[in-house]
C-alpha cells in the first residue's frame, strides 16, 4: 500500500514510535491490574498480599511446623528467624525469596490454625503439644490435614489461598502488627504506582503525538515538494490532462488526507494490536473460563467493520473526484466573475455550483451516516460484553474461584481489546479514501512529462548575438486523435531581424511561439535554433535564450520590481531599460512607491495595458537572444504601440524579435511577415510584397487600414482592389 510505503521512508521515527507505544501500552495494561489489587488486596484482604506472614508468634510457628511434611518443614524453619526484640519469628531474606512456595505450603496449616472446629474436639495447641511429646506422629497429623481438606468440600486452591490470606491477617493481629497501618500503607503504595503509571503514559502519549505528527507532516511536505516539482516539469498537455483544479485538489486536500492518515496509523493502528494482544494475554492469565466472551465481542466488531467497509468503500472512491468537480466549478466561477456579472448569470452559476455541491454533500452524508452507525454499534457490543462478563463472572465469584477485583480487571481488559479492534476498524474504513488520495498524488508524480531533456544534453549556446529560428516543414497536433493545428509550416526568422506572424483567429499563431519555447513538441518536422533542433537542447538552456511574453499577460503577487526582475540576475541598468522600452517607466514613476509598488496576484490592481507593458518589461529585462511576443500589444493604444516598436528597433539592435499580432500597424515594418490561414503558411515577405501577392494579407490589411494609409494618396486612386487569387494561394 502506498501509505505504508510513505511511512517506511521514515523507519527511525517508526521504531521510536513503536518503542514508545510499547511503553504506553505497558502502562495502560498495568492500571487494571493495580485496580484489581486495590479492590482484592487493599480492601478485601486488608493490605495483606501473601499467605506467608512476615511475622509469626512462637505458638503459630511451632504449630505450622508440625503440620508440614518434613521437606517443607525444613524450608519453613529456614525461612523464619527468632527476633527477641519483637518476641516473634520474622521472615528472613531466604524466606522472602521462597515466599511463593511458602504461600502454597502454609495455606492449609494457617487456615486450620485460625479456624475453629476444623480439628474436631482438639485445639491446635493440644495437637502441637501431643506432637512434641511424641504422642502423635507427623504422618498422623498429615492424615488429619487430608481429612480436613476433604471436609472443606469442593473448595479450590484459589479459595484456600483466599482463606489463607484471612488467616494471615489474623496472625498479623496476633503478633501485634497494626493492620490498619498495613492496609493504608498498601493502598498508598499501590495508588502511588498507579499515579506514576498514568503520568508516564501521559508523557509517552505526548511524545508519540509529537513524533507521529512530525513524521506525518514531513511526509506531507515531501509529497507537496515532489508534486510541485513534477508539475513544474509538465508541458501544457499534462496540465490540461489533469486540469488545474484537480492538481490543486491533489496538492492540498489529497495530501492533507494522506498526512492525517499517516499520523493516525502511527498513533492508533500501531497501538491497537499491542494493547489487544497484551489484553488477551492478561485475560488468559487471570481466567481462561471467560475467554469466549472476549472472542465473541471481537468477532462481532469484525463483522460490523467488514459490513461498513463493503458499504462505504465505493462511495469513498468517488468523493475525491467530486471535490475536484466542486473546485473546478468554484475556480471557474471566481476567475470569470466579471463575465458572470456582466451577463447576469449569477443564478445559473449558483445552480451549477449547487449541483456539484449537492452531489458531494449527498455522497459525504452517506459515508458520515455509515460512520455514525459504527459508534452506537460498538457501544452496544461493549455494553453487552460487560453485562455478559458480570453475569457469568458473578457465578465464579460466588463459587470463590474468582475475586471481585479480577472481575473488574477482566471487564476493563475486554473493553480495551474491543476498543483496539474498533480503532483498527475505524481507520480501515478511512483507508480507502486515503488510498484513493495517495493514488491520485502518485499518478501526478509518476506521470512522465512529454517534454524532456535529451540524454547527455549540454549547457547550450552562450552566444550573445541574435538567434536564427527556423521552422522546417513543421506539423503539429495536440494528440493522435485531434486534427492538425499546423501543417507543413516552413519559415525562418533571421538573427537580428524582426519576424511577424499574422493570420485569422485560430490559424495557429500562438502555437508557433509555444513550439519555439518547447511548451509542446512538434508532431512532424523540426524547429531549429541556430541550426540545432530545440528537442536536442536542455529546456533551461533553450528558454534562457528566449524572452517570452504570453498572450495573456500574467503578473505575480509582489512588487513592480520583483515582477520585472522575475527572470533573475537583472541589473538596475537593464531593468530601467526594460521599463523604458516597454513604455512602463512613466506610470511606474507616478506610483507612490515606484518600483516597490504592490502588485496583486494576477496583476488585478493594474489596468490591462499596464499589466501587458510590465509583462513585456519582464521579458526585456532578460538577456535573451530572441524575444517572442505572442499578441502582446493588443491592450496598447496606437501611440504606445508605436513608441514600443520604435524602442524595440532602436534599443534591441542585433536581437531577434518574433511578433504574433492581429494589427497590421504593429507588424507592417517587420523584415519578414508570415501569413497563416488554417494552420498553413499562405504568404511570406515584407508588407509591400504581401500587399501585392497575398490576398489573405490584403484582406486583413484593408479591414484595418484605408487604401490611402496602405498605398499612399496617389497610388490609392489608381490601385484597384485585387481579386482573390485562384485557389486561395498567395506567393511572395
Amino acid at each position: 500500500m502506498r501509505i505504508v510505503r510513505y511511512l517506511l521512508q521514515h523507519k527511525v521515527a517508526l521504531l521510536v514510535v513503536f518503542a514508545l507505544l510499547v511503553v504506553q501500552a505497558a502502562c495502560d495494561l498495568a492500571l487494571p491490574t493495580y485496580t484489581s489489587d486495590i479492590v482484592d488486596v487493599g480492601i478485601q484482604q486488608g493490605g495483606v498480599e501473601d499467605v506467608a506472614p512476615a511475622a509469626l508468634t512462637a505458638e503459630s510457628y511451632e504449630a505450622i511446623a508440625c503440620m508440614l511434611p518434613t521437606a517443607d518443614e525444613e524450608t519453613f524453619r529456614a525461612s523464619y528467624d527468632w527476633d527477641a526484640e519483637s518476641g516473634c519469628y520474622q521472615l528472613n531474606a531466604h524466606g522472602y525469596d521462597q515466599r511463593t512456595q511458602l504461600n502454597s505450603m502454609m495455606a492449609l496449616p494457617l487456615v486450620v490454625l485460625h479456624t475453629e472446629g476444623l480439628t474436631g474436639d482438639f485445639s491446635v495447641s493440644d495437637l502441637t503439644a501431643a506432637y512434641q511429646a511424641g504422642l502423635i506422629s507427623k504422618d498422623q497429623i498429615l492424615a488429619g490435614l487430608d481429612t480436613v481438606r476433604a471436609n472443606m468440600g469442593d473448595a479450590s486452591d484459589a479459595l484456600l489461598q483466599q482463606q489463607g490470606i484471612s488467616a494471615a491477617k489474623a496472625e498479623y493481629a496476633a503478633t501485634g502488627t497494626d493492620t490498619n497501618a498495613l492496609q493504608m500503607d498498601y493502598l498508598l503504595r499501590t495508588g502511588g504506582i498507579m499515579l506514576g503509571m498514568a503520568a508516564l503514559s501521559m508523557l509517552v502519549s505526548v511524545l508519540i503525538g509529537f513524533v507521529a505528527s512530525r513524521t506525518g507532516t514531513r511526509i506531507g511536505q515531501t509529497l507537496r515538494e515532489k508534486l510541485f516539482t513534477q508539475v513544474l516539469s509538465f508541458s501544457d498537455a499534462e496540465i490540461n490532462s489533469f486540469s488545474a483544479a484537480s492538481l490543486i485538489t491533489r496538492g492540498t486536500n489529497d495530501i492533507q488526507l494522506i498526512q492525517m492518515i499517516c499520523i493516525m496509523l502511527q498513533r492508533m493502528v500501531l497501538y491497537a494490536p499491542i494493547v489487544g494482544i497484551g489484553g488477551v494475554v492478561l485475560v488468559a492469565q487471570r481466567t481462561l473460563s471467560l475467554w469466549w466472551i472476549v472472542a465473541l465481542a471481537v468477532v462481532a466488531v469484525i463483522i460490523v467493520v467488514v459490513v461498513l467497509f463493503a458499504v462505504t468503500m465505493p462511495k469513498f472512491k468517488i468523493v475525491q473526484k467530486l471535490i475536484d468537480k466542486v473546485n473546478l466549478v468554484a475556480r471557474e466561477m471566481l476567475t470569470g466573475m466579471p463575465v458572470v456579472r456582466a451577463f447576469g448569470r449569477e443564478a445559473y452559476e449558483e445552480n451549477r455550483f449547487e449541483g456539484a455541491n449537492f452531489q458531494l454533500m449527498r455522497t459525504q452524508l452517506f459515508t458520515n451516516r455509515a460512520m455514525a452507525f459504527m459508534m452506537p454499534a460498538m457501544t452496544l457490543i461493549m455494553n453487552l460484553t460487560s453485562v455478559l462478563i458480570v453475569w457469568v463472572g458473578g457465578h465464579f465469584v460466588d463459587a470463590g474461584t474468582l475475586q471481585t477485583g479480577d472481575l473488574i480487571a477482566l471487564i476493563t481488559y475486554s473493553m480495551m481489546i474491543v476498543m483496539s479492534f474498533l480503532t483498527i476498524g475505524m481507520v480501515a474504513i478511512m483507508l480507502p479514501r486515503a488510498s484513493v488520495a495517495a493514488a491520485r498524488v502518485d499518478e501526478v508524480i509518476a506521470c512522465e512529462p512529454s517534454i524532456v531533456d535529451p540524454a547527455g544534453a549540454g549547457a547550450g549556446d552562450d552566444a550573445t548575438s541574435g538567434a536564427t529560428i527556423t521552422f522546417d516543414d513543421v506539423s503539429f497536433r495536440y494528440d493522435d486523435t485531434s486534427d492538425y493545428v499546423l501543417e507543413h509550416v516552413s519559415f525562418t526568422a533571421e538573427a537580428g531581424q524582426t519576424c511577424a506572424i499574422i493570420g485569422p483567429t485560430g490559424s495557429g499563431k500562438s502555437t508557433i511561439v509555444k513550439l519555439i519555447e518547447r511548451f509542446h513538441d512538434v508532431s512532424e518536422g523540426r524547429v531549429l535554433l541556430d541550426g540545432t533542433d530545440v528537442r536536442d537542447m536542455p529546456q533551461h538552456a533553450l528558454r534562457a535564450q528566449l524572452g517570452y511574453v504570453p498572450q495573456k499577460a500574467f503578473l505575480f503577487e509582489g512588487t513592480v520590481e520583483s515582477n520585472v526582475d522575475y527572470g533573475g540576475n537583472t541589473s538596475e541598468e537593464r531593468r530601467n531599460l526594460a521599463l523604458e522600452v516597454s513604455q512602463s517607466a512613466g506610470f511606474v514613476a507616478e506610483k507612490e512607491d515606484g518600483l516597490h509598488s504592490e502588485i496583486s496576484q494576477g496583476g488585478t490592481n493594474v489596468s490591462g495595458g499596464q499589466r501587458q507593458r510590465l509583462a513585456i518589461a519582464r521579458a526585456l529585462a532578460t538577456d535573451a537572444r530572441a524575444y517572442l511576443f505572442d499578441d502582446s500589444f493588443s491592450a496598447l493604444d496606437y501611440k504606445t504601440d508605436v513608441l514600443l516598436r520604435q524602442g524595440l528597433s532602436t534599443r534591441l539592435v542585433g536581437r531577434t524579435v518574433l511578433i504574433v499580432a492581429q494589427r497590421i500597424a504593429t507588424i507592417m515594418h517587420a523584415d519578414n511577415i508570415v501569413v497563416l490561414d488554417e494552420g498553413r503558411v499562405v504568404g511570406q515577405g515584407t508588407h509591400a510584397q504581401l500587399l501585392e501577392s497575398c490576398e489573405a494579407y490584403r484582406e486583413i490589411a484593408l479591414s484595418q487600414l484605408s487604401e490611402r494609409e496602405l498605398f499612399g494618396q496617389q497610388a490609392a486612386a489608381a490601385q484597384p482592389v485585387a481579386p482573390a487569387l485562384e485557389g486561395g494561394e498567395c506567393h511572395e
